[in-house]
């Protein structure tokens, strides 16, 4: 019988943002680290590492990503913990962590990873829908992270984690229609989103080769994630 002493904890981490596709549509894109050693040596996973007796498990989560990818969330939300018996060689639970990130802060925050003389190694970024073979059971984790973000956008502001402060409601719609995977009527999902009074509107315009586009804002009164009793303590990064 194993021994709770043989027992290991680990941390990874799910981060993801939108990026232009070929066809110049948002798609959702997260990073992955191919592995050097056995097991698995040469698969991808999810950016992670051990959990030490100083830390805890998302400050262990906020270094190992800052570690392996260069990028640090302001905001970290634990997803699950995947302890099945057969995941890994030796007796592991994960305590995986999600967040989300602006395509812009991903490219400032990579570029100044690499002006440091800390160029991250072995990461690279995958569309979601074009994730190469993973190690361990990192395919199901992620597939579990896209299934929990799709049912919470249905009755939260989680896209707008991928939105600058102020964004047109095309903007807002091309989000929800690449982390739910269909095209939506635009006529509609203006009434829906407006008739939640969570957008306020500018009195700033987008313009270009098409008409104004007027820009809006999230009220900021409002919480982006309800973060529940445990406050910070668990599910921000210091």
């Amino acid at each position: 019988m194993t021994q709770t002493s043989d027992i290991r904890v680990a941390v990874s981490t799910v981060i993801l943002t939108l990026r232009a596709s070929a066809e110049e549509e948002p798609v959702l894109a997260l990073p992955l680290v191919r592995r050097t050693r056995e097991p698995f040596a040469d698969r991808w996973a999810l950016p992670g590492g051990w959990l030490t007796h100083t830390e805890s498990p998302v400050d262990a989560a906020a270094r190992t990503l800052g570690e392996t990818t260069g990028l640090a969330p302001s905001y970290l939300e634990q997803l699950y913990a995947f302890g099945a018996v057969d995941r890994s060689p030796t007796r592991v639970v994960s305590l995986v962590y999600w967040a989300l990130l602006r395509q812009d802060d991903v490219v400032a925050q990579s570029a100044a990873h690499l002006a440091s003389g800390r160029a991250p190694e072995n990461v690279q970024w995958f569309d979601i829908d074009a994730l190469p073979p993973l190690a361990f059971d990192h395919a199901k984790i992620i597939e579990y992270a896209l299934w929990r973000l799709r049912n919470k956008v249905g009755y939260s502001r989680v896209a707008h984690g991928f939105l600058p402060a102020e964004f047109t409601l095309a903007d807002l719609r091309e989000a929800y229609e690449a982390i739910l995977g269909k095209h939506l009527d635009p006529a509609n999902f203006r009434r829906q989103v407006e008739s939640t009074g969570n957008l306020l509107p500018t009195d700033r315009f987008r313009t270009g080769s098409h008409r104004p586009a007027r820009l809006y804002r999230y009220n900021t009164d409002v919480e982006l994630a309800d973060r529940g009793p445990l406050g910070s303590e668990e599910t921000s990064t210091r």
